[in-house]
């Protein structure tokens, strides 16, 4: 008789009931009190159990046999050697000494930017961290992709945007007292169904709707159609990519020149808009930033933009900023246009009105926020101060000593012979890949904590197969949202995979300060302490919870709302004396003194206009189409690519591209066709789907399609559709130093030849050295 497993999982993007049957995953229900649940979870057994999984310790070839920073073959076309844990963590911690002793702890990098498990104990960022801090410590990453250009600039302007996110004004205030959003890059669906951490509900959607039904007018600005859910009847005004800050610098000349403006507002809680205004009546460039000049840079009508300033004056209107606005050229500038604009409407503060950045970037902000803390696996301090902007990847490592620019002040890359990766996948969330490539041939060792033969463990020289969250035991506590969840483990890790804390803690044991990270306790020794830690927290605000073993065996704990009819800088516009901002002026800035005194010709003083850097060089003639990437809904980034839900929308196990009707026509290219989309940066094959959910002039390639270079091909071409080989590694500013990948410009045809399998969801190739001597 076969014995069958339920147990709770929590993942970022929700909850699920793990069935399992004699050790093996068979499904991921969805979670009974979720009025939208997830289809990401039936991606879980296939990835979990599925061919790619990394199922021993593996080094690769050349670096086992001549040493680390061999390049005999380079990483990502060299064959590996499966090893057992003791040499592996041997070899593994000789390596360790050896670069700390001759280079020292400022030339190892630490990569664990990403979405591993929404656990609070085997988390890999704490995990990696805390371990390498016990060794002396290491260079790490600032921000991260998703908004850094948000969370290194709003602090000028405005204050801390981590706060600003939590802060968000709910959407159910909005139901109530907006007559219309309008959404600068939509407020995708497919976005909103994650939260890190993990999300109990999935909010967004009823809320989104319970707007419409309200009565509310949502305008989506954007070339893709579907970034607003089709139930909110929005209206659609496909500008072109990259210039939602000339289109509100039309809206904004309109409410000045017809007197539309909150001057008293303006006077009260900003500083520096005198300066804004003579910059967009052309005082300063000679170049009025009128409705007509925007309707050039934008493609929206003059009439169009002209009117939507005066219904913004009259009515009570929510501007929303999608964070992938400010992952393009000059990123900054569209928040900094936002907030401009927001600020002349004179409704910040106000219920629905104002501004929010970010609605939809993670299911939570505007639906949710947590009541407290869960306890969590402490880091520890780390001894080496020497960071780089987490974008600048390629630039550390191939740059060695060279200097930039962040945040006002001049850096120095160190020189990077060790990079340990966990928890995340460069290539999939870096662009420009084929400049990752060149970079990751650089140090001397590359080792990476894996479940999945993903690129980046292909472009390693170490993997060490990890435990997936189905396969240990841990609690689910989402950074924002309400929910404690039990995970008990639902079966035993494939393979020879083991969990992140026994790696470390063996390793520690050959590196004889094993006491230093594990403190004596063994991973359920340290669940216990981490959930009394969270019992403390909530019973400061008046929850009581049950001890660890009723926790771990029973349902999930939902936590109540905070705040549930926030409203963003209500305080500040109440009383800005007493609720200053944390800015220099304790206002809303919309000319920086400080921004200015860093001479930026990237980031001047206010919100400015520059057209996209593929289009100044003048690459339309030659790339004519937009290229606009975005997440996918059918995995979260490149997590789970091998999963059931994630290939079933492929086209012939390609990423689907979405392109219009017209411009497929032009090049003869049909639904469900194999083509190639290429610059001067890469190139890649997709499957075509056509459709006019998509603007003419532009195409969509969601990312997270497991990099799969063809090197036979011209370009090392892709096979498998990530949007990141067309991508330029080029930076939003100096002044936060973001990524900018949604600033490319392609051509795209019919494939011709015999289609290239897809090799990435398969394992590599293994060799098998019995002669060698084991050093």
């Amino acid at each position: 008789m076969k014995a069958t497993k339920k147990t709770l999982t929590s993942s970022h993007w929700g909850i699920g009931l793990v069935e399992a049957i004699d050790g093996q995953i068979i499904n991921v229900l969805p979670y009974k009190n979720d009025p939208a649940p997830s289809k990401l979870n039936s991606n879980i057994p296939a990835s979990t159990q599925g061919n790619a999984r990394v199922l021993k310790p593996a080094f690769r070839k050349s670096w086992l046999l001549n040493g680390p920073g061999d390049t005999t073959t380079e990483r990502g076309k060299d064959v590996f050697v499966e090893l057992d844990w003791d040499e592996a963590l041997d070899r593994i911690a000789k390596e360790l000494s050896r670069v700390r002793e001759q280079h020292g702890n400022e030339s190892i990098f630490a990569g664990s930017y990403g979405w591993a498990s929404a656990g609070r104990f085997h988390h890999a960022q704490s995990q990696l961290k805390r371990f390498l801090n016990t060794q002396g410590g290491f260079v790490t990453s600032e921000g991260n992709y998703s908004y850094n250009a948000a969370l290194v600039f709003m602090p000028h302007i405005v204050g801390n945007f981590r706060e600003s996110i939590a802060q968000a004004t709910r959407w159910s205030v909005i139901a109530k007292h907006s007559k219309r959003v309008i959404c600068f890059g939509g407020v995708p669906i497919r976005n909103g169904q994650i939260s890190d951490g993990g999300i109990h509900k999935h909010r967004l959607p009823e809320n989104l709707k319970a707007c419409a039904d309200a009565g509310i007018k949502f305008i989506n600005i954007s070339p893709l159609r579907s970034d607003l859910m089709p139930d909110l009847s929005a209206e659609w005004l496909p500008a072109h990519p990259g210039t939602d800050t000339a289109l509100m610098m039309g809206i904004a000349h309109t409410l000045l020149s017809e007197g539309l403006h909150d001057q008293s507002f303006l006077d009260r809680y900003t500083v520096g808009f005198s300066k804004v205004a003579t910059y967009l009546t052309g005082k300063l460039d000679g170049s009025p930033k009128t409705a007509e000049w925007a309707e050039r840079m934008s493609g929206i009508s003059a009439e169009r933009i002209r009117k939507l300033a005066r219904e913004m004056s009259e009515d009570r209107t929510m501007i929303s900023i999608a964070a992938g606005l400010q992952r393009g050229d000059y990123g900054e500038q569209p928040l900094w246009m936002a907030v401009t604009l927001a600020a002349m409407l004179g409704q910040v503060g106000l219920p629905g009105g104002g501004y929010t950045i970010a609605y939809g970037v993670n299911g939570n902000v505007g639906n949710i926020e947590r009541l407290f803390r869960a306890g969590a696996f402490s880091q520890g301090e780390n001894p080496v101060e020497t960071f780089i902007p987490v974008a600048m990847i390629s630039d550390l490592l191939l740059n060695p000593g060279g200097k930039y620019h962040y945040d006002g002040k001049e850096y120095t890359f160190p020189d990077i012979k060790m990079v340990w990766w966990a928890g995340g996948n460069p290539f999939h969330h870096h662009q420009d890949l084929n400049r990752l490539r060149k970079a990751f041939q650089k140090p001397d060792t590359i080792i990476v904590n894996e479940m999945n033969w993903t690129s980046t463990a292909r472009h390693a020289d170490i993997i060490l197969p990890i435990a997936g969250p189905q396969e240990r035991t841990d609690f689910g506590a989402g950074k924002s949202d309400n929910a404690l969840v039990p995970m008990p483990e639902a079966i035993e890790p494939v393979g020879s995979s083991i969990t992140e804390y026994e790696i470390y803690s063996r390793l520690g044991e050959r590196l004889g300060n094993v006491e230093d990270f594990t403190e004596g306790k063994t991973a359920d020794e340290w669940l216990s302490e981490l959930w009394e830690v969270t019992r403390t927290n909530g019973q400061a605000f008046g929850v009581t919870l049950p001890n660890w073993n009723e926790f771990i065996t029973g349902d999930i704990i939902a936590i109540p709302d905070p705040s549930p009819n926030q409203v963003f800088l209500s305080e500040f516009r109440a009383d800005p004396i007493a609720n200053p901002l944390k800015t220099p002026s304790g206002k809303i800035e919309l000319y920086s003194e400080t921004i200015a005194s860093f001479g930026l010709g990237d980031c001047p003083g206010h919100a400015t206009w520059f057209p996209p850097r593929d289009l100044e060089m003048g690459l339309k003639a030659k790339y004519p189409l937009y290229l606009l990437s975005g997440q996918p809904g059918t995995r979260l980034h490149s997590q789970f690519d091998n999963g059931e839900f994630s290939i079933s929308q492929k086209i012939n196990g390609r990423e689907p591209v979405l392109i219009h009707p017209d411009d497929a026509s032009e090049r003869d290219i049909l639904n469900g066709g194999i083509v190639e989309m290429f610059n001067e940066r890469g190139a890649c094959l997709a499957g075509a789907r056509v459709t006019k959910k998509i603007a003419k002039g532009n195409i969509f390639l969601c990312t997270g399609a497991w990099y799969d270079p063809d090197f036979d091909a011209p370009k090392d071409r892709d096979r498998h559709g990530n949007p990141n080989v067309l991508t330029h590694d080029n930076k939003t500013s100096n002044l936060s130093q973001s990524p900018a990948a949604h600033s490319a410009l392609v051509q795209i045809r019919n494939f011709e030849g015999k289609i290239p399998n897809i090799t990435v969801h398969e394992q590599p190739k293994f060799a098998s050295l019995e002669n060698r001597e084991k050093t």
